[in-house]
């Protein structure tokens, strides 16, 4: 029971519904507790069920690259997995079906498919599968706004979700280099070598930098904002970007993706702050 727990990892799951409980408190949500529920049921059961179904697909590549995963240590069987995943996006997009309209094309329409697409055809393709999972990290943010009826208050957050889940991913991508090549996966260190790696990381931690600070200097977010921001966010980026620079080995870029996942919720408690 423990490994099928694991399976799901249980930390996404929290992470994911602190988004919906964040995202509610940036916009104020002042309307009846059940779609709060049901809005973070969405979240916990579609993140579940796409890391099953991730770790059904990528069975052979974790073996190498997440050697402690349930199924590569012969503690959950692939069908299992595979089961677990159908389950729980049939659950995800039941419950979908009681919020609103736009929630519900959100959820069922858009981001489920892309889930199962991602994990069985972009993974391996470059940019393209990070691009698809930035997306889908954005989508989370915009279907929470939409159950709450402020999908446009959302967006900001949403941008800054892709954002930072572009760097995340493609740091991921150096980390996994050697399973990626054992399974033919072209990522984009693997296609476009080390270096360009790295300049498509500075790039984008200027473009999140910069970007990122514009609601503030408009006035749209308060100072609060603005000192979190920079706390949770920027510095965080910077120690990244500057690591993996210096020292792109497979050990480090994991512990960077684990800071970046982080920072997105401390991006998040910066935009909530800013709005007060």
């Amino acid at each position: 029971m423990i490994a099928h727990i694991r399976l799901l990892r249980p930390l996404n799951l929290f992470t994911g519904a602190l988004t919906v409980i964040l995202s509610s408190m940036i916009v104020h949500y002042q309307g009846p507790n059940v779609t709060l529920i049901l809005a973070v049921i969405v979240i916990i059961c579609y993140n579940g069920a796409a890391n099953a179904f991730n770790d059904y697909v990528d069975h052979e590549i974790d073996k190498v690259n997440r050697p402690f995963r349930p199924i590569s240590l012969g503690f959950v069987n692939r069908r299992t997995a595979l089961f677990l995943s159908v389950i729980l996006f049939c659950i995800g997009s039941i419950t979908a079906l009681e919020l609103n309209k736009t929630a519900q094309i959100i959820s069922i329409y858009y981001a489920m498919p892309l889930m199962i697409i991602y994990s069985w055809f972009l993974k391996g393709i470059p940019l393209i599968g990070n691009i698809t999972v930035s997306t889908i990290l954005g989508m989370a943010f915009l279907g929470s706004g939409a159950a709450f009826d402020s999908i446009y208050l959302m967006i900001v957050p949403a941008a800054l979700a892709f954002g930072l889940t572009m760097v995340r991913e493609v740091v991921k991508d150096i980390a996994d280099m050697d399973g990626d090549r054992l399974a033919g996966l072209r990522t984009f260190p693997i296609h476009f070598g080390l270096d360009n790696t790295k300049k498509l990381l500075v790039a984008l931690a200027i473009i999140i930098g910069v970007g990122s600070f514009i609601p503030f200097l408009t006035g749209f977010y308060g100072i609060g904002y603005g000192i979190l921001l920079i706390l949770t966010v920027e510095i965080p980026l910077g120690v990244v970007v500057v690591s993996v620079l210096n020292n792109p080995e497979i050990s480090i870029s994991a512990r960077s993706a684990i800071l970046l996942k982080f920072s997105t919720l401390g991006g998040l408690i910066a935009i909530y702050v800013g709005t007060l």
